[in-house]
């Protein structure tokens, strides 16, 4: 299995997939967004800038797959970005199970100066919706449950993805005439 998870690594085709599986799901949140009338809450954003950052580390890994250091840093950003975007989703749905007073998300998205997302983009990444109200859910889950399940995945594929680069790779010999 770590043999053919570090070939994968190895190809565009593999971080192509993953840089799609982050487009869908920003789609979906789009489409959840402006079909739907869903409103977003500010832990929405902050989920939704955790699949961006998984996709900024599926494009930097397709420049240079081949290159280690190139993986590794994919790798690196990658798991920060899921390990990230699953505590936002454990504490969203927090927010939604347990709905106090006291256990509210902020108002507003507070993003650096350097990066205002909202102020560039706010069809994107401006909230409006309340962290603690349940808008939609699937099969009985809500969809910060399924951000969870979503995240924890990205970290299981990413953390044996980074195993696996300590495997050396195996040069092919020919053993019929040797």
């Amino acid at each position: 299995m770590f043999h053919f998870l570090k070939q994968a690594s190895l190809s565009r085709g593999s971080w192509f997939l993953l840089l799609l599986s982050c487009v869908v799901f920003e789609g979906a949140g789009l489409y959840f967004q402006h079909v739907m009338k869903l409103e977003p809450c500010v832990m929405c954003i902050y989920e939704r800038v955790a699949i961006l950052g998984i996709a900024l580390a599926a494009v930097f890994a397709m420049l240079a797959p081949r290159l280690l250091l190139v993986r590794l840093l994919a790798l690196a950003i990658g798991l920060f970005s899921a390990v990230k975007g699953l505590l936002l989703a454990l504490q969203h749905t927090d927010y939604q199970l347990n709905p106090a007073p006291w256990n509210q998300c902020p108002l507003m998205v507070e993003f650096p100066t350097t990066l205002p997302l909202n102020k560039w983009l706010p069809q994107m990444f401006e909230a409006y919706g309340s962290c603690s109200e349940l808008q939609w859910s699937f099969l009985g889950f809500a969809m910060p449950q399924w951000l969870i399940v979503i995240f924890a995945a990205y970290i299981l594929v990413l953390g044996l993805v980074l195993i696996s680069q300590v495997k050396p790779t195996r040069s092919r010999q020919r053993t019929l005439f040797k």
